[in-house]
C-alpha cells in the first residue's frame, strides 16, 4: 500500500520525497501550495507509511506504484515534482507513462546515471546500514543537504530532517540504493521535451555541482531552468517562498496554454 496525503483543489500536483526521505518533508511547502492546486504527497515504498513492495526496487517499479495511486484517484494528468531521488522517479515516470503528465520538475536532481564515485559512495552506505550502522550515516547526509551557510539558520528544520531519516528501515534504504546505482541516464529524454520540464537547481549543494549540471544538460525550449541563489539541496526549506512561486508560474503557464 502506497500511502499519501491529498489536499487543495484545482490543477493536481504530485510530490516525491528524496532519498533518506519521507512525504512528511514537504509538509509546509505542500500546504502553501494546497492554496492554489490539489497536492498530493507520497511515500515511496518502505518509507513513511507506505509498505516495502519488493526488495527489488527500480525508479521504474515505484514510478509503476505511483501510476496506480494516481489511476485510483482518477487523475487525468499530473505535474509531478520529484526532490533528488524523487526526480530520478519523476524521469522513469515520465518515460513510462507520459500520457499521465501535464509537465514536471526535477527539484535538486538531474537526469544522469550515477558515476562511478557515486556508486562507491553508495555501495559504502549500504555496508553501513546492513551492519546496523545506519545512525552513523544519516546525520552527516541530512546535514550535507543544506547549504553550509544556511545550516545555523534552520536548526529546527536540521532536526527534523534527522528525525525523518532515523525513521526509515535500513531495508527500504539498501533497495533505494541498489535501484539509483542501476538506474539508466535520462538525458535524451529530458532533452528531447517531450513533457515540458522545470528544472531547480540550488546554487549552493553540497550534492550536485550547480555548475557541473548546466554544462551536462541542454534545456528545451517548453523547459525551464531555474537556479535558487542561495540554497543548498533543499531549496523547498531554505527558500521557501520564491521555490513556491517559481512551481505556481509554471503549472499556471502550462495549464494556460493547455486551455488556450
Amino acid at each position: 500500500m502506497i500511502h499519501y496525503t491529498d489536499q487543495g483543489k484545482g490543477a493536481s500536483i504530485v510530490l516525491i520525497h528524496g532519498y533518506l526521505e519521507t512525504s512528511e518533508v514537504w509538509d509546509s511547502f505542500a500546504r502553501k501550495l494546497a492554496a492554489s492546486f490539489r497536492v498530493i504527497a507520497v511515500d515511496l515504498p518502505g518509507h513513511g507509511k507506505s509498505d516495502l513492495i519488493s526488495e527489488t526496487e527500480t525508479m521504474e517499479s515505484m514510478a509503476g506504484s505511483i501510476k496506480e495511486l494516481i489511476e485510483k484517484l482518477n487523475l487525468k494528468k499530473v505535474f509531478m515534482t520529484g526532490h533528488s531521488l524523487g526526480g530520478y522517479v519523476t524521469l522513469a515516470f515520465a518515460e513510462l507513462f507520459q500520457e499521465l503528465l501535464s509537465g514536471y520538475c526535477l527539484f535538486h536532481s538531474h537526469p544522469l546515471a550515477d558515476p562511478p564515485e557515486a556508486v562507491e559512495k553508495r555501495e559504502r552506505e549500504m555496508v553501513l546500514v546492513r551492519a546496523g550502522k545506519k545512525d552513523l550515516m544519516y546525520p552527516e547526509n541530512v546535514s550535507r543537504m543544506f547549504a553550509t551557510e544556511n545550516l545555523a539558520r534552520f536548526p529546527e528544520e536540521l532536526q527534523r530532517l534527522k528525525e525523518i531519516a532515523s525513521s526509515i528501515p535500513g531495508e527500504a534504504i539498501i533497495v533505494v540504493l541498489k535501484g539509483m546505482i542501476v538506474r539508466p541516464s535520462r538525458l535524451t529524454l529530458m532533452e528531447s521535451g517531450r513533457v515540458p520540464c522545470l528544472w531547480i537547481l540550488g546554487a549552493m549543494d553540497n550534492y550536485i555541482s550547480c555548475e557541473y549540471a548546466q554544462t551536462q544538460v541542454k534545456i528545451p525550449e517548453n523547459s525551464m531552468l531555474a537556479i535558487l541563489e542561495n540554497s543548498g539541496h533543499l531549496g523547498f526549506i531554505e527558500e521557501e517562498e520564491l521555490s513556491l512561486s517559481i512551481i505556481k508560474s509554471f503549472v499556471e503557464r502550462l495549464h494556460d496554454c493547455t486551455t488556450a
